[in-house]
């Protein structure tokens, strides 16, 4: 089974210079004068006793000016690192010759496809590369995760595209250890949070699908820098470029439309050591609320359609479906409310509006304009029509040799 890991690493001007209006919003992107944490993960591939497995790393400027700079700086990062395993690079320079055999080739209309923008977009990518490197299997992680686990890739590949009694395994996630070893996830609780309550309904998905037997069932939630997918799922079904944030969820939704189950695999861990995010708490709440507005737009503008199987709020039962219903105004309204109040006791008035402004959205702005599984259907035809197109071998291996290039 030949497999191809992939961990995008986002990079960001100088620490001195900042973020722009105009700048695709990550995270935690790296700034260019500091080393970040991608030197660290391939350090750790060090520990893994399977090494059979290529590797892409997929530099993600956040702004095309630096783009060139992006590139060279994590050429010269993997060229630094241990040589665990065959390493490839993939950037924006990448992307543009690819862009241009595609149009060359005939298949002009899928280069919106393959974007180095937005987290969608970069997760395609994720898949896209193993299959123009002609593998089976695509493992997907982040740049801020080690690996502490000589087992890691076993167990990724143990049950990857097997036919077992609970149906086909198209796809597995894992899940993350945060810094102190547990996989819970904590934060100290505040007002705001007895409405908007994420962390109890995670904790409570996470108790039930880590924290219990079997080994390998099915679950409503992954991580999108531990999971695997199998070459069935990845030529047929996209992560959806409108979303921005969540996409992981997303894909598992989009998936199980489509008659396939993701599987949470409790054994597959890997430790998750993210630097802090910058974020105000109203921006990130606002961001939530994006995608779950998009998520339950999606299953609610579910129709017929061959091959489809319905999938219900209950199905994604305690997360993400607590927060998929009829209530999720509501919940934004109050929560928003109370932290509007939280930042007006401390002076901050503007982050008070912008706290309030999140219940507009809510109920204005985050709610697509168009049929969301249209949407959909629409990428998934063109995906499943790419990837027919670039499984030419002429055309495959054209694009090959540029990615592969440096």
């Amino acid at each position: 089974m030949k497999t191809t890991m992939v961990i995008p690493s986002y990079w960001a001007r100088e620490s001195a210079v900042g973020a722009k209006a105009a700048d695709a919003v990550y995270d935690h992107p790296t700034p260019l004068d500091q080393e970040g944490t991608l030197g660290r993960v391939l350090e750790s591939l060090g520990i893994l006793k399977e090494k059979d497995f290529e590797l892409v790393v997929i530099a993600v400027a956040n702004t095309e000016d630096i783009e060139a700079r992006v590139e060279k700086k994590v050429s010269h990062i993997i060229s630094s690192a241990p040589s665990h395993v065959r390493t490839l690079l993939f950037s924006h320079s990448h992307l543009r010759r690819i862009h241009k055999v595609m149009t060359e080739s005939g298949g002009e209309k899928f280069i919106n496809l393959l974007k180095l923008r937005g987290y969608s977009n970069i997760r395609n990518l994720c898949l896209f590369l193993p299959h123009l490197l002609s593998s089976d299997t695509a493992v997907l992680i982040d740049d801020d995760e080690v690996f502490e686990d000589p087992a890691f890739m076993g167990k990724a590949r143990e049950f990857i595209g097997r036919d077992l009694d609970a149906g086909f395994v198209g796809a597995v996630a894992g899940y993350y250890l945060q810094p102190d070893g547990d996989w819970h996830v904590g934060r100290d609780k505040e007002p705001w949070m007895e409405h908007w309550d994420k962390l109890e309904r995670m904790n409570e998905a996470f108790e039930k699908i880590i924290g219990s037997g079997p080994r390998l069932k099915e679950t409503p939630f992954v991580f999108g820098g531990n999971m695997v997918v199998h070459k069935e799922v990845f030529t047929r079904i996209p992560f959806d470029p409108i979303v921005t944030r969540g996409e992981d969820i997303d894909f598992l939704i989009n998936i199980k439309m489509f008659g396939y189950k993701f599987f949470l695999d409790n054994t597959l861990s890997i430790k998750h050591l993210p630097p802090s995010k910058s974020h105000p708490v109203w921006k990130q709440l606002r961001e939530d609320i994006y995608r779950f507005v998009r998520e339950r737009a999606k299953l609610r503008d579910q129709e017929p359609e061959k091959d489809m199987v319905r999938v219900s709020v209950e199905e994604l039962e305690p997360y993400p479906g607590a927060f998929l219903g009829d209530d999720l105004e509501d919940k934004t309204e109050r929560a928003c409310r109370v932290l509007a109040d939280h930042y007006r006791a401390q002076g901050c008035e503007a982050d008070a509006k912008e706290a309030l402004k999140n219940i507009e959205i809510s109920r204005g702005q985050a709610v697509p304009e168009k049929n969301a599984f249209h949407q959909l259907l629409r990428i998934k035809r063109l995906w499943e029509e790419m990837m027919h197109f670039t499984a030419q071998e002429d055309i495959r291996e054209r694009l090959r040799r540029l990615f592969a290039s440096s």
